[in-house]
């Protein structure tokens, strides 16, 4: 049985997306995890999260994703602690942290992908939020 956190919260939600999109493709890359750490550290929607929780919700996510349904189990449990108004945000910042290290892999655009089926991210906006993340990652 997984170690769960009592209950999920949205912010261990949005959190649980972005470690399971560095993890999508076996690599967790440094500058995944320090745009993870940045967005944490600076966006409001985390305003008084309780860091500690960071390293119970990345074990959550790398055991699930051990799991053969693993992945739906995931959607199950950040649908059930992410109000569909942060929906969005979720992919923004799943969009972020894929977009770190300067490279999208095909494992990480399968999740991002399936992410905006699961939360139901109108194409339109996916487009959107995608040329935002690219045009914040851009290099000289």
């Amino acid at each position: 049985m997984l170690d769960m956190p009592p209950s999920m919260t949205a912010q261990d939600a949005l959190l649980a997306v972005m470690v399971a999109v560095s993890a999508s493709d076996e690599d967790v890359r440094t500058s995944e995890l320090v745009a993870i750490q940045r967005i944490v550290n600076h966006l409001p929607v985390f305003a008084n999260y309780d860091a500690d929780r960071f390293s119970r919700i990345a074990k959550v996510v790398f055991d699930l994703f051990e799991e053969e349904d693993g992945l739906d189990a995931l959607f199950g449990l950040i649908r059930d602690a992410l109000p569909e108004k942060l929906y969005e945000t979720a992919y923004a910042l799943a969009c972020d942290v894929a977009a770190a290290d300067g490279a999208l892999y095909e494992a990480e655009l399968q999740l991002l992908q399936e992410i905006r089926d699961e939360l139901a991210i109108d194409r339109l906006h996916a487009a959107a939020i995608e040329r935002g993340a690219r045009a914040r990652h851009m290099t000289v």
